[in-house]
């Protein structure tokens, strides 16, 4: 892979289930496969909601770069099976979409029939089945699990190859998850401030 191919890793930090209806704080971090970092965007998402589709094709737009050549999303169902349409994605930004996770699983239709019912668990059931399977791809004995639209499996391989250089984590999605969370834990302090008048300036 070129040193200059540029991938547009999105991850988001939320504090947890209980925080349902809050909103995740999304981040888009766009890096070469040389490691160099080349951009920042950030966004929201609802926590236990189904607008995840939505705000990653925001973020892509409101970074408003033409040379990414792929999107990398850290997971399929992130802010608490909030579930990402990946094929609606690619269609809609005509890049390569890949989802990388770091753990097996025996899937997400289980947990989402414990968390939903009704036309809540039939949504997020009829996004998660039309995208493509999990491949398990080594990473120098790091195991990760990638769904990928757009290219083949053997391609997709390379492009988390290409983008990973160690601990098993590609690293704009690393980047997104990191710079998400600092962003969410930025944002807490703000609002805490903003709402205890002892912090206030003078």
């Amino acid at each position: 892979m070129k040193r200059g191919t540029r991938a547009l890793g999105v991850a988001e930090s939320f504090v947890g289930r209980d925080d349902a209806g809050a909103r995740s704080t999304l981040c888009g971090a766009l890096v070469r496969a040389d490691r160099q970092f080349d951009g920042l965007v950030y966004g929201s998402c609802t926590v236990g909601g189904t607008d995840a589709t939505d705000a990653i094709l925001t973020l892509f737009s409101e970074l408003d770069r033409e040379d990414v050549r792929y999107l990398v999303v850290a997971g399929v169902a992130i802010a608490w099976f909030n579930v990402v349409d990946l094929r609606r994605l690619h269609d809609e930004l005509g890049v390569p979409v890949l989802d990388v996770t770091f753990e097996a699983s025996a899937g997400l239709e289980p947990a989402l029939r414990e968390q939903f019912s009704g036309d809540d668990l039939a949504t997020r059931l009829d996004t998660l089945r039309a995208q493509p399977d999990r491949v398990a791809v080594d990473l120098d004995g790091h195991e990760v699990f990638v769904r990928a639209v757009g290219v083949d499996e053997e391609r997709a391989a390379r492009v988390v190859r290409g983008f990973t250089h160690a601990g098993g984590r590609p690293e704009p999605v690393r980047v997104a998850r990191l710079c998400a969370r600092a962003g969410r834990e930025w944002r807490e302090r703000e609002n805490a401030g903003a709402s205890d008048p002892s912090m206030a300036g003078d």
